[in-house]
């Protein structure tokens, strides 16, 4: 069995840059005059950023932007320029070490555009809520400006817009296959997921005067390069057959490890040049585990994918199957003369890490020169505490396991407590109630594998579909303990859950329900069935409607011994893959028949690299291997 990667050094044992005398700041400065009075000459990183700053740890510029203040650098934010000219990327003067350019919280193509196509009118990241401060696809934008703005410095882009166009990618709003905006943008370096660790150790490199083209072996980034190194293995996976034998099985008492010996090249396929016979190998041979670190799985090139929607399919099978971090490869993706290399997605950070962050000395307010204008995405989580991160529900239509991975990340239950303490004596307006605490699922904190050993080597793309797998914990009794800690807190009147439930989940821990029902929920609760009919649920990888009415049976029960009236709210999607008409009528009469009346729709909207965008643009299902003859999806389409 794969041992699992061993775990890097903790991000906080670094020692800091000279420039740790000088922070931290009360604000991360956004002008010139805010630098000198902090008796800065320059900043060492400047972060751009689609968003208003708000410095709370719901905002990743903050959580960057402080992560890296507190290894000593100078950090400095330009929120929302104008992207017109290189002026206001100027406006901090040059940064010694690089630029990094965000959109923000959201895709910024998400943020502005409706699922028909329409523009939106409000933007909640914005003071004001006022639409239209970002540009369309702001990463490329923003970086193409700091280049004119300062041409030498590096420009390193990360952020979910980033991270969820790290390759060839299916754009919903243009219509065709977009390539890695690592390109378009004309970056340096992409950096994607949660980047922490990644970017602590690049901006230490490169204050130790190491080139930024140097810099090619931190997992969770991407960069642009001519060819494959020496020593590597290139696995060829640019082909949906599985052609040649499989390799004979390994002597396991054989004192050499075995050769590799490509098969003849398909009709079409490239074939190896010289001296690169014993290196390339088919995708679907085994590799020996001692040879993993040193493999890297070529995809199908930017312009096959763009041309063939059924090897997009391919594509993105490979992607999300080279995801757990115990055991992904590297992957490469041709784009014209150049290709463009995934390092493996980065080791999860450790409790003791995810302390460190939570509690820097964030202000939980927005910047003051906003003044008293309202930025409703900070209004909406301004009383809210994150206790973990990642998801392993794997949700075709949804961008979390892809952004932030399925491994959970937690905190622990004294570092959350003193969060809440910190809301309690320094937020203003606060009244006593906490409005949320959880993360991308609220009840997920401190689930995991119950084997290390069986995690790393894992290749599952979702540990609780088709159902929940024997070998994950699912004892909710940290969180319950949690959440009767936080209740217990003085001057704490209410603590809310306003993260999204799994219900399938929590139907195995009852206890988990009563407490939520009995002591959380402010007399709505939603939740996500999504869909009611089989067809749409087994293409978004979610459980049938069953598990849905269990837990309503437990939360209607622990609400009525309570004496408290409460309600679930459920939220579903429109037209996603695999929705029929049938599909939509039989939902329309189950809501008709339980009494509700859809207050919003959801239209499902494609997002970059979700498997769901993949079934959309291919028609294909790519939770199964992908040939030409393999399932097709039925795909709702237009008004």
């Amino acid at each position: 069995m794969q041992a699992a990667p061993q775990q890097p050094r903790d991000i906080f044992s670094h020692r800091k840059f000279w420039a740790a005398r000088l922070t931290p700041a009360p604000f991360l400065p956004m002008s010139r005059a805010e630098m000198e009075a902090l008796g800065w000459d320059s900043c060492d990183v400047i972060i751009v950023t689609g968003d208003a700053y708000v410095d709370h740890p719901s905002f990743g510029m903050a959580i960057i932007g402080r992560v890296l203040e507190a290894q000593g650098f100078r950090v400095g934010i330009i929120a929302q320029p104008d992207w017109h000219s290189a002026g206001p990327f100027r406006a901090l003067g040059r940064p010694n070490l690089f630029f990094g350019i965000t959109a923000g919280n959201m895709d910024s193509m998400v943020n502005r555009y409706t699922a028909d196509r329409r523009i939106r009118s409000d933007d909640a990241y914005t003071p004001g809520d006022v639409g239209g401060r970002r540009p369309d696809r702001s990463v490329i934008v923003y970086a193409q400006r700091a280049r004119e703005a300062y041409g030498d410095v590096p420009i390193i882009i990360g952020g979910i817009e980033a991270s969820l166009r790290r390759i060839a990618h299916f754009d919903y709003l243009s219509e065709k296959v977009r390539r890695s905006i690592l390109l378009d943008a004309r970056a340096d370096l992409l950096v994607y997921g949660n980047a922490e660790r990644a970017i602590v150790d690049i901006a230490h490199r490169l204050a130790a005067k190491e080139s930024i083209t140097d810099i090619t072996d931190v997992r969770g980034t991407a960069f642009a390069r001519d060819h494959i190194p020496e020593g590597w293995i290139e696995i060829d996976s640019t082909h949906i057959d599985t052609p040649g034998p499989l390799n004979p099985p390994v002597d396991p008492y054989a004192m050499e490890s075995p050769s590799f010996k490509p098969s003849p090249p398909s009709p079409g396929e490239r074939a190896p040049k010289a001296g690169e016979e014993a290196k390339i190998i088919r995708f679907l041979k085994r590799v020996p585990n001692a040879d993993r670190e040193r493999s890297v799985v070529r995809m199908p090139a930017y312009e096959e994918v763009a041309a063939d929607p059924v090897l997009y399919a391919h594509a993105s099978r490979i992607l999300h199957l080279e995801s757990n971090p115990g055991n992904a490869r590297a992957l490469v993706q041709r784009h014209g003369n150049r290709d463009v290399w995934l390092n493996p997605p980065p080791i999860p950070l450790t409790t003791k890490e995810m302390d460190a962050i939570y509690e820097l000395p964030y202000r939980r307010l927005p910047h003051p020169s906003y003044g008293r204008a309202k930025i409703p995405a900070y209004e909406m989580i301004r009383f809210s505490i994150a206790i973990q991160r990642g998801c392993f529900g794997g949700c075709t239509f949804c961008s979390i396991t892809e952004h932030e991975g399925r491994i959970i990340q937690s905190r622990s239950e004294d570092s959350v407590i003193r969060e809440i303490e910190t809301i309690r004596d320094t937020v203003p307006g606060f009244t006593g109630v906490i409005s949320d605490l959880g993360g991308p699922t609220a009840n997920m904190y401190r689930l995991a594998c119950k084997s290390r050993e069986i995690e790393s080597s894992c290749r599952r793309l979702s540990c609780v579909y088709p159902t929940i797998c024997k070998n994950l914990n699912t004892d909710h009794a940290p969180l319950v303990r949690l959440y009767r800690r936080a209740r217990e807190v003085p001057g704490v009147k209410k603590v809310l859950i306003g993260s999204g439930v799994r219900y399938d989940l929590a139907i195995e821990s009852p206890e988990y329900v009563k407490e939520l029902a009995q002591h959380h929920v402010g007399g709505y609760l939603k939740i996500a069935p999504e869909a009611i009919g089989e067809g749409p649920l087994s293409k978004m990888m979610k459980p049938g409607v069953g598990s849905y009415y269990r837990f309503k049976q437990l939360f209607d029960m622990y609400s009525k011994q309570a004496g408290r009236e409460q309600y679930l709210i459920p939220y579903f999607i429109a037209a996603h893959p695999g929705t029929t008409d049938e599909d939509m009528l039989e939902l329309a009469l189950w809501l008709k028949k339980n009494g509700y009346r859809a207050d919003q729709v959801q239209a499902f909207l494609p997002s970059p690299m979700a498997m769901a965008t993949a079934m959309y643009h291919s028609g294909k299902n790519p939770l199964h291997k992908v040939t030409r003859q393999s399932e097709e999806v039925i795909i709702p389409q237009g008004l």
